[in-house]
């Protein structure tokens, strides 16, 4: 069986791919994560006493700790998901996220090409080092187009920046040294366990107590929405059977605008826990954040074509098994909203 090096495995994405892949049995997966605001070992309770799971608390920018993993565990693959994700932070203290996505990346490359080069030649021709990353590092769609792996980078927030920043260390990592790099460019996931600062389970959790829904600008943005575990699928077919230092772009085919994700939480919880009055009429319209990108839409026609991966959920099943969890799991929600974050608004600007 192979062993994996998983960073940033208590997060969202990455807490759902490894449920999932230990949970199949794919492999005995070392979870390094730092703990921060948006990691929680909750997520991964059912893993308890787990012989595929090992769970290292750390940060991906010590290299001391990340070196002394890889010569202990000796991983065939590092799937790193470690990273500030959430562009409204960026806008309060960019700074976190060109340290750890900037920052933490590049020595977990150079880690990883250290140990790399330890390997036997069978092992060193298989190994792969996968990079998890978002489609914002190409900036904003107008009302056409998709965005292709060959379109070009203009980041447009602190985060999407840091981001792109990582991407360009990973590829040149591969074109300079030779380390087997795979790359996934992702489109916004949801689904369980994500952290509550975001956009779909924010309005579940506000909408559940009867509080304002904000919704920034006129509420038109669009966004290609991805089902996490069908990401995580994705991910795994890239790991196993990508060509090496390609890139992938992974997205839902789900384009919705913001009101209109909006309106369908309202909805689907006014069916399963109906209140006085309908739900969209706790909708406030808030100012815009500052730069938002108007439009992302994903072409995934490369991942679908070469490995035979296409999303399992729609729109509309995705975010029915979302409601259903968050109702489910107000326990988990309880547990992780531990004072540092109360749904307040983040990244208004100065």
């Amino acid at each position: 069986m192979q062993t994996w090096l998983v960073t940033g495995g208590a997060g969202f994405i990455g807490a759902n791919f490894v449920l999932q892949q230990a949970g199949e049995g794919a492999a005995r997966i070392v979870n390094l994560d730092a703990l921060t605001y948006a990691g929680n070992r909750e997520s991964l309770r059912s893993l308890d006493g787990s012989s595929l799971h090992h769970f290292v608390t750390g940060d991906i920018g010590d290299r001391e700790r990340v070196a002394s993993l890889l010569a202990e565990h000796r991983p065939d693959a590092i799937v790193n998901f470690a990273a500030e994700s959430h562009v409204d932070r960026s806008i309060d203290g960019p700074a976190a996220f060109v340290q750890t996505n900037v920052v933490g990346t590049l020595n977990l490359l150079e880690c990883a090409l250290a140990y790399w080069r330890t390997l036997e030649e069978g092992k060193k021709s298989a190994f792969r080092f996968l990079h998890v990353s978002t489609d914002e590092v190409y900036g904003s769609l107008g009302d056409t187009g998709k965005f292709r792996e060959d379109t070009p980078y203009a980041p447009n927030s602190p985060y999407s920046a840091s981001k792109a920043a990582s991407d360009h260390l990973v590829r040149a990592f591969h074109h300079t040294y030779g380390l087997p790099v795979l790359t996934t460019n992702c489109s916004n996931n949801y689904g369980p366990y994500q952290f509550p600062e975001k956009l779909i389970p924010l309005m579940i959790q506000k909408a559940l107590v009867g509080e304002a829904l904000p919704v920034y600008g006129d509420g038109k943005n669009v966004r290609d929405w991805l089902y996490v575990t069908d990401h995580c699928r994705a991910i795994a077919a890239v790991l196993a059977r990508g060509r090496v230092g390609e890139v992938y772009n992974v997205g839902g085919d789900a384009e919705r605008q913001n009101i209109e994700v909006v309106h369908r939480i309202c909805d689907g919880l006014d069916a399963r826990r109906p209140r006085g009055t309908p739900r969209r009429d706790l909708i406030t319209y808030v100012k815009d954040r500052p730069g938002h990108d108007r439009r992302y839409a994903i072409d995934a026609s490369k991942i679908q074509g070469e490995l035979g991966w296409k999303p399992q959920q729609s729109f509309e099943s995705g975010i029915d098994a979302t409601i259903d969890w968050y109702l489910a799991n107000t326990d988990w929600t309880a547990r992780i909203r531990d004072g540092s974050y109360r749904g307040e608004r983040l990244g208004a600007g100065a």
